[in-house]
This record gives structure tokens, C-alpha cells and sequence, in this order.
């Protein structure tokens, strides 16, 4: 994309909006009609109150022309971002529209333009995707209903712009909710639309919204949902470029993004690729933080199951998966779930190469005194006394496979269920071994 003679500033959002959504709150404003949820004498007075000089400033009498009104409250809107005041803004983008429907009219493109810009609202500043893509697609029925383009180059491109950020929020909303085709359609207009803005020139730049790191890095997820590899490896080079250029070569965006890359580059069975994309993801998590912290204890096991996953590099693999078990017994303790599913990890994968007794010793010596007392009831501890179990079981250990396995079986009892498959399959396990002689006779000695 070319500069001119769009601007489209680089902190419209964060990559946690892609992360699971918030739940909705009992206090959500109706959907339906958004300016019926706010009472205009009264939702702003207790904040307003403790509010700097120059947002109370920013408010208007009612008796205040409705222009006005709209004028002071997209500052406001302003304002209350900068301040992270969420809530307030995402109750004066509602106000927003009901002020546009007073001016305008219901059929009007300004109308479009504040459901767009709610519904971009509710999806970066709340991170409710449902919301959001209902409002989009009520700015978007507006517009397709008898939109008239024979305006000035500034109007069209103020429309255009409009619709960057209801196909852009729809596609990233889609994309929240895993819905690969929806999110890749919706996006892909935004691509074609800006290629049309580029080549109006209404004297001045646009200033959108969404930036090209924002679209890029949702269409390259997007991509990846839809199996399309090629074009997400290209999309996520494209961000890493932009972030490169912009912030600079080592920013804790790149470690994410680059983990990204990866998992595109294994799906396309590329492993050479994907180690390399998570050995920088590694290096900047060093570099950002410390071997003994969370972030580097999470690249490092990435980095140890993608030269695990490529069976050409053990040396490497053991090295790494022993650095995160390391660094997540620094940063969080012995017994933490994340410390633990590290030690699953590393336990599995030395029994695949045949290493059963040192994943067994692993397993034993790093969470003893937990396995002994297990008053965490969790999938991964009964993870762990399965995977001992097993050994044990290879190695005819009857008593000590029955004893483990029957752990196992009590946690999976109380965590899935006696019904479920896991649950199920330890039973059975456990009626074979009942029937062994040696079991039996053990625990009549017992």
C-alpha cells in the first residue's frame, strides 16, 4: 500500500483484540437501539465530577444545539481513550449515533459512519465481538441502501473510510469467533477499498482507523483459519516489516507474531521455517525480559516442541524443553499448571524416543512432594500420574502402574467425570491390570 494519500495512524489497537472476549455485562447497552441506554442527565455525573478541567470542559448544556452536542462528544470520545476510561467512551460512541439520528436522518451516511464507529468501539475497547458485528452490519445496511457516491472526493473518501471500518471490524469479529471464511471475506473489502481511496485525491490524507499492521495481521490469522498458508506467511511478513520499521527490531509484538509465522510455516510442514521464526521469537524474549521469566519459559517450549515435532534435532529439543522447565520453575514455582504442562511436554517426548526411565526420574524428582499430597485435582496432574502409570506398565511394573494409574483415575473421576472417554479408558486399563496375578496378589498383601 502507498502512503498518499491515505494516513493511517499505528495504534488503533493491540494484539490482545484477538484474544478471547470479555463476557458480556449485565450493564451492555441494548443493540437495538443504543441511544435508549443512556440517560443523559445522569450517566456522566459522578465521573464528570472528578474529571480533569478540559474533558468537563468538552460537555454541553442540554439546551446545546444538537450539532454542538455531537461536535463536543466525538472529543470527548477522544478523550476517554486516552484516559482508558472504556466504559464512558463506549457510552458516548452510543450517544454518538443517537445525536447522528437527530441531524441526519435515519437513512443519512453520517448515521453509518457513528454505527461503524461503535461497533469498532465494542470490539477494541470492550472486545465483544457479537456487538460489534452487529452494529457494522447496521452501519453496513445503511450504506448499501441507496448510498449516493456522486459526491466530492473528501465526502467519498469519509465514506470510504466508513467502510474500512465496518468491513474491517466485521472481518476481525469473525475471526474472534473462528469463523476463517467470514473474517477472510470481510477483510479482503477492506484491501479493495483502500485500493480505491488511493486513487482519490481530496487535497488532504484520510485518517482511518485501522492500520496496515491491524489489517495485515488479521488477514494473515485469518489465512491460517481458511488453510490458506501461503498467503498468511506473506501477510505476517508484511507486519513484522511494518513493526520493524516502526518500532524497531525488537518489541514484544515481534515475539507473538513470530510464534505466529511459525505455526503457519509447521501447518505447511516447513519446520526448518518455523524454527527459525521461534529461535527470534526466543531471542527477543531473552533479550526483553530474562531466562528466569514467564515470556522465555513460554518461547523456549515452543521452540523445543518445533525441534521436537521436526525429529531431526534432540540435542536441541532436550536443551530447550529443560530451559522452560527451568525458567517456569524460577518465574512461577514447581506445582503451577503452566510448570507442569512443561514437564508433560518434556516427559512425552523423551518416552517417543525411547527414553522411558528418564522421563519417569523427570517426572518423580521435579513433583514428588506434589504427586505425594495431590490436592490439586487437574487434567494435568492426572496428565502425569497416567504418564507414569504407563511406564511403569511398559516396564511390568504391575503394583506401582495399578497404584499410579488408580490416582489417576480418582483425579479424572473428579475432573471429567466418570462418563468421559479419559475417564473410561483408565478403567478399563485398571480392570486389565486387576486381573494380573501379580497385581492381585499385591494387593492382597497389602
Amino acid at each position: 500500500m502507498q502512503a498518499s494519500p491515505i494516513y493511517i495512524p499505528s495504534e488503533s489497537m493491540d494484539a490482545d483484540a484477538y484474544q478471547q472476549p470479555m463476557p458480556q455485562t449485565a450493564n451492555t447497552p441494548s443493540l437495538e437501539n443504543p441511544e435508549d441506554s443512556v440517560d443523559d442527565s445522569t450517566s456522566r455525573e459522578s465521573w464528570r465530577d472528578n474529571k480533569k478541567p478540559r474533558q468537563k470542559a468538552l460537555y454541553l448544556d442540554n439546551d446545546s444545539a444538537p450539532e454542538h452536542r455531537l461536535s463536543h462528544t466525538l472529543q470527548l470520545v477522544e478523550e476517554l481513550i486516552k484516559e482508558k476510561e472504556i466504559l464512558e467512551a463506549n457510552k458516548e460512541l452510543i450517544r454518538c449515533v443517537a445525536l447522528t439520528r437527530i441531524i441526519y436522518g435515519d437513512g443519512h451516511w453520517r448515521l453509518a459512519q457513528s454505527y461503524a464507529n461503535l461497533a469498532h468501539g465494542y470490539l477494541t475497547l470492550r472486545g465483544l465481538p457479537a456487538q460489534a458485528a452487529q452494529h457494522a452490519e447496521s452501519a453496513k445496511e445503511i450504506l448499501l441502501n441507496g448510498l449516493d457516491m456522486s459526491k466530492s472526493d473528501e465526502e467519498k473518501q469519509a465514506i470510504l473510510g466508513t467502510l474500512v471500518t465496518l468491513y474491517y471490524t466485521l472481518g476481525a469479529a469473525h475471526l474472534i469467533q473462528n469463523n476463517g471464511r467470514e473474517s477472510l471475506h470481510n477483510l479482503q473489502k477492506v484491501e479493495k477499498i483502500l485500493e480505491e481511496l488511493q486513487t482519490l485525491d481530496g487535497g488532504k490524507a484520510v485518517v482511518l482507523k485501522i492500520s496496515e499492521k491491524d489489517l495485515a495481521l488479521a488477514l494473515g490469522r485469518a489465512s491460517v483459519l481458511q488453510n490458506k498458508l501461503n498467503s498468511a506467511a506473506s501477510y505476517f511478513e508484511k507486519v513484522i516489516d511494518y513493526v520493524i520499521m516502526t518500532e524497531g527490531d525488537s518489541t514484544p509484538e515481534l515475539v507473538t507474531i513470530y510464534q505466529e509465522m511459525a505455526k503457519a510455516e509447521q501447518s505447511r510442514s516447513k519446520h526448518d521455517r518455523a524454527i527459525e521464526h521461534l529461535l527470534q521469537a526466543h531471542s527477543i524474549a531473552i533479550a526483553l525480559y530474562n531466562k528466569a521469566s514467564v515470556e522465555a519459559a513460554e518461547a523456549g517450549l515452543l521452540l523445543a516442541k518445533a525441534y521436537a515435532v521436526s525429529g531431526n534435532y534432540d540435542d536441541a529439543a532436550e536443551m530447550y524443553f529443560a530451559e522452560s522447565l527451568r525458567a517456569y520453575q524460577a518465574a512461577l514455582g514447581p506445582d503451577e499448571s503452566e510448570t507442569l504442562n512443561t514437564l508433560v511436554e518434556y516427559s512425552k517426548w523423551l518416552v517417543q524416543i525411547g527414553r522411558n526411565q528418564e522421563a519417569y526420574k523427570l517426572m518423580n524428582s521435579t513433583c514428588s512432594s506434589h504427586l505425594k499430597t495431590s490436592g490439586d485435582f487437574s487434567e494435568t496432574v492426572a496428565e502425569v500420574f497416567h504418564l507414569m502409570g504407563t511406564i511403569c506398565l511398559a516396564e511390568s511394573k504391575m503394583q506401582k502402574a495399578y497404584k499410579l494409574l488408580k490416582k489417576c483415575l480418582e483425579i479424572q473421576t473428579a475432573v471429567y467425570g466418570s462418563q468421559h472417554k479419559k475417564t473410561r479408558q483408565t478403567q478399563e486399563l485398571l480392570n486389565m491390570l486387576q486381573k494380573s496375578p501379580t497385581t492381585s496378589e499385591g494387593n492382597k498383601t497389602r
